[in-house]
C-alpha cells in the first residue's frame, strides 16, 4: 500500500517559496490503479518525484509522510532509498527519452 500524507514540496527562489505540492492525501492500495490528472504545472510530476525523493534542486519535501509498504520512503536513510527505487517502487516517465 502507497500512503501520501500531508506531503508538501516547495522550491525556494530568490523572489520567494513556490509551493509545487501542498498537503496532498493518497491511499493507494494494492492492485488499484490510479491516474493522476491535472493542468501543465499542477504538481504531478513534482508528486511522484516527491514519493521516490528525487525532486531537483533547489526543491524540498518540507513535510507529510510517504509510506509505502509501512516504511515511510521520506525518513529512510540514502542507501536504503537507493535499494527501493526499482526493487520495491518506481516510476514510468511520460516520455522516456526526454528525461
Amino acid at each position: 500500500m502507497l500512503e501520501l500524507r500531508n506531503l508538501t514540496t516547495v522550491f525556494p527562489l530568490k523572489r520567494g517559496v513556490v509551493r509545487a505540492v501542498t498537503g496532498v492525501d493518497l491511499t493507494l492500495r494494492r492492485g488499484e490503479i490510479l491516474g493522476l490528472v491535472g493542468e501543465s504545472g499542477c504538481g504531478k510530476s513534482v508528486t511522484m518525484l516527491s514519493i521516490l525523493r528525487l525532486v531537483p534542486y533547489p526543491g524540498q519535501t518540507v513535510a507529510g509522510q510517504v509510506l509505502f509498504e509501512g516504511r515511510d520512503l521520506l525518513k529512510l536513510p540514502p542507501g536504503e532509498m537507493r535499494k527501493a527505487r526499482g526493487r520495491d517502487i518506481a516510476m514510468i516517465f511520460q516520455d522516456p527519452m526526454s528525461t
